[in-house]
């Protein structure tokens, strides 16, 4: 399913080629002890009897350890010992206390690879347990949004900075309510499992108050006084509450980078809010709460909800993604496809792993009789 396919990258996915990287160097590492071997029994042959070079050939079941189960460490190491005695042969020490300090040490370097296989191996199997557990909080946490609702179309993308990580600290959450369709974007302030039970935190709070607050202000504000009461320092959450109403949207802005408007002609405008306001979290600084601000969303417009990972994401230049320029990318087309076309180009501008989380939420206002007036938890 391309939705859900969506929500599951990493650095791996963010790279565009890591899996096919990952593949190179396993195939890599799995030949490097035999080349090892290969290369010690050379230089061997070459320097003759009077330079010893046989105790280097431990160096094969010390590189099986880091990629190979514990048997084929063993392998490795009965391997070396064959290359071993008939050089030792060849070069007339066989039979020499040198020659058996040398087979010894094979041995005992071969059983303390084992060793680190079988450690390496455990350890990868609780990591591989780890992850599996964190996979399962995330289809919690972040559930997919629906693909229609009465006359949007929406689209996620979700881009983790972590190398082995699917979840993260942005968050995201599209709801259909008796008040129309609510919808939520923010980014945690740090990283780790802090971030994420604070985005589980604001979620549970918005989840709750977008079916119960008649008002959008309200859901702020049951958002602040749900962080209050968990969060401690200056620690905060920039976000945005909006609702998409008949022919036009309102927004309540809390620090959060402001969306992109895409007129149907196709500029691209911010939707800055009319005065600055704090995140979410620091409320009791002090301040007037952010107040609710409409813009006009009519039929043929799209509107591109992002969290500053995308922003704020350079090249090797140092040059930051330029986003209102991009936005072209999203003119045409399924929403979904779009969206995938413009967070490959992300990809293809950092031209390696995010630093940052990366979430985007694209709205596309369809014109009567595109689509049915159903909602759908649809996910393709």
């Amino acid at each position: 399913m391309r939705g859900a396919a969506n929500e599951q990258v990493g650095a791996d996915d963010a790279s565009g080629h890591g899996h096919g990287e990952r593949r190179r160097s396993q195939r890599a590492l799995r030949r490097l002890p035999f080349a090892v071997m290969i290369a010690v029994a050379v230089i061997d042959l070459l320097a003759g009897p009077t330079l010893g070079f046989l105790p280097l050939l431990t160096l094969g079941p010390t590189f099986a350890s880091v990629s190979g189960s514990v048997r084929r460490t063993a392998l490795v190491g009965v391997v070396a010992l064959a290359i071993c005695l008939p050089l030792a042969w060849y070069g007339q020490v066989l039979l020499t206390k040198q020659n058996n300090v040398t087979i010894a040490t094979i041995i005992g370097v071969t059983a303390a690879s084992m060793l680190a296989s079988h450690l390496r191996l455990r350890r990868e199997r609780e990591l591989a347990d780890v992850r599996a557990v964190a996979e399962a909080a995330q289809r919690v946490l972040l559930r997919p949004v629906p693909r229609r609702a009465g006359d949007l179309r929406i689209a996620l993308s979700y881009t983790s900075a972590a190398a082995e990580a699917r979840i993260g600290g942005d968050l995201y959450e599209v709801v259909t309510t008796p008040y129309g369709v609510r919808l939520l974007i923010g980014d945690v302030q740090g990283k780790g499992l802090a971030a994420v039970e604070t985005a589980a935190w604001v979620l549970g709070a918005f989840r709750e108050a977008a079916y119960d607050e008649p008002e959008l202000a309200k859901i702020g504000d049951r958002l602040e006084a749900s962080l209050a009461r968990h969060l401690g320092g200056e620690q905060f959450v920039t976000a945005i509450v909006a609702e998409v109403g008949e022919g036009a949207m309102a927004l309540v802005n809390f620090g959060h980078p402001a969306p992109l408007l895409i007129r149907s002609d196709g500029r691209a405008v911010a939707v800055e809010p009319p005065e600055e306001s704090l995140p979410l979290g620091l409320g009791a600084l002090g301040g007037d709460p952010p107040r609710p601000h409409r813009v006009a969303f009519g039929a043929g417009e799209q509107l591109l909800l992002f969290t500053d990972g995308v922003i704020e994401a350079r090249d090797a230049a140092g040059t930051f993604y330029p986003l209102i320029d991009r936005a072209r990318l999203l003119r045409s087309g399924d929403p979904q496809t779009a969206l995938d076309t413009l967070r490959g180009d992300l990809i293809t501008h950092v031209g390696g792993p995010l630093l940052d989380d990366a979430a985007m939420l694209l709205l596309r206002k369809h014109r009567p009789g595109e689509v049915s007036g159903k909602v759908s938890r649809e996910v393709s």
